[in-house]
C-alpha cells in the first residue's frame, strides 16, 4: 500500500495485521481521487477533507499529498489507529494539518457541526456488512444540522461491498447519490446535496 499521487507520491504505508482492517485499495483510491480532482479547477488543493471511519488513514493521506489542506481522521480501533499514527509519523505530515477523533465517527461529526465547518469532500468506509452505521453516518450528513457541514459543491463518497446484502439508498435527506462506479467487489456511491428546487443533484 503506497500514495499513489502528490507529494507524497509512492511512500509506503504500514497496515496492521490480519484482517479486521481492510484499507481502500490503491487502484481504487486513484480511480477515486482522478474523479475528485476532475470536479475542480485547482484539484484537491486547498480543501478540507474528512475520512471516516479511517483506517489506517490511506485515503486521508492521499488527499494531503494532492494538497488538502486539512483532513479529519475518525478512527477508534487501537491496532487501525496505531497504523495511522505511524504513517502521520513516517510521511512527516503537520500536526496543523490533521485532526484524529479517537472516539469515532459520530464524535468527530459532533465536533465539526459545534464548530461549523464545511467540508468539500466527505469519504467514509465502514466495516461493509454495518449497514447502520452507512444508514446513521449518511443520514446525519443528509440531515437539516449535517448538510451544514456540507461545503456548496461538496461532495461525500460512500465504499461498499459491491454485493452486499444490503442497498445504500438513493437519497439520504438532502443528499442524493449522483454517480455510483463499481470496481470488481467494491464500488463507490457518489453523494451530492440535492439541488434547490429538491431536485437530483448534478452528475459528478
Amino acid at each position: 500500500m503506497r500514495v499513489i499521487a502528490g507529494i507524497y507520491r509512492s511512500r509506503l504505508l504500514v497496515s496492521p495485521p490480519g484482517t479486521a482492517t481492510r484499507p481502500t485499495s490503491d487502484r481504487l483510491r486513484e480511480t477515486m481521487f482522478n474523479i475528485l480532482g476532475a470536479r475542480r479547477a485547482e484539484g484537491l488543493a486547498g480543501c478540507r477533507f474528512v475520512d471516516l471511519y479511517a483506517g489506517t488513514g490511506a485515503v486521508g493521506l492521499e488527499a494531503l499529498s494532492r494538497g488538502a489542506v486539512h483532513c479529519w481522521f475518525s478512527e477508534k480501533a487501537e491496532p487501525a489507529l496505531k497504523a495511522l499514527r505511524a504513517n502521520l509519523a513516517a510521511l512527516k505530515i503537520p500536526a496543523a494539518a490533521v485532526t484524529v477523533d479517537e472516539k469515532g465517527t459520530g464524535s468527530l461529526l459532533a465536533g465539526l457541526a459545534k464548530k461549523s465547518l464545511a467540508m468539500d469532500m466527505v469519504f467514509l468506509d465502514p466495516p461493509y456488512e454495518a449497514e447502520a452505521e452507512y444508514a446513521g453516518t449518511l443520514g446525519l450528513l443528509g440531515s437539516g444540522s449535517g448538510r451544514k457541514m456540507i461545503a456548496p459543491g461538496g461532495v461525500v463518497v460512500a465504499e461498499f461491498a459491491t454485493k452486499a446484502k444490503f442497498k445504500l439508498a438513493e437519497r439520504y435527506g438532502a443528499l442524493v447519490r449522483s454517480r455510483t462506479y463499481k470496481q470488481g467487489e467494491t464500488s463507490l456511491g457518489f453523494y451530492e446535496l440535492a439541488a434547490p428546487d429538491g431536485g437530483k443533484a448534478e452528475p459528478v
